[in-house]
């Protein structure tokens, strides 16, 4: 089976990142956007989703880490965009529920070529808190807003319980990965474009 690879370059004065992924890999990753906390989350969206997944990027984190954060998932939903390609004999839906410890989080995703986000269920506290002293919380809708943005997703991710940041944010990603790895799957009965309009 040819593996469904993309590779995207972003340069911008306050970023330069390269992002690639294979849909078809078996979760080996190597991440390095000197944001600590965002590494571990990317690494736990390419081994939960099974993704071969690379991100390198370098930013102007001295001044803060959203520039690099939002970027990084710029190009990431991009890549998966090219990834997928025509998007023939894929599932183009996947959800999953995933815990950690206390917290639980739903991701719900549709590989519809028509970007939609909804974000809910985020404690109050998620606005203000910093793990690690480097990645805000608030951080997170924008990651997820803007890989289905550039992925052509919708993208559905409640959080339904959680007390710790660090674990609302890692179920999160963790649902987000394993809803992506099933709704870009191959389904071995769909041999087409998943759609009545014949395209997604």
């Amino acid at each position: 089976m040819t593996h469904r690879v993309g590779r995207v370059e972003r340069v911008t004065k306050e970023t330069r990142i390269v992002v690639e992924i294979d849909l078809d890999g078996t979760g080996r990753t190597d991440i390095a956007t000197k944001v600590p906390f965002f590494d571990h989350m990317l690494d736990a969206f390419g081994k939960h989703g099974s993704f071969d997944l690379s991100v390198h990027a370098e930013g102007d984190i001295e001044i803060d880490s959203h520039h690099t954060v939002e970027d990084v998932a710029i190009v990431l939903g991009q890549a998966i965009r090219q990834a997928l390609g025509d998007k023939k004999g894929i599932r183009r839906f996947g959800d999953a529920w995933i815990p950690m410890d206390e917290a639980l989080a739903q991701a719900v995703v549709d590989v519809s070529g028509r970007p939609y986000t909804v974000c809910t269920g985020e404690p109050e506290m998620m606005r203000g808190f910093v793990v690690g002293g480097h990645y805000p919380t608030v951080l997170n809708k924008h990651v997820f807003e803007s890989l289905a943005f550039h992925g052509h997703l919708a993208l559905h991710v409640r959080v339904l319980d959680g007390r710790d940041p660090h674990h609302i944010t890692e179920a999160e990603f963790k649902a987000v990965a394993r809803a992506l790895r099933a709704a870009t799957e191959a389904d071995p009965r769909v041999t087409g474009v998943p759609s009545t309009k014949g395209a997604l």
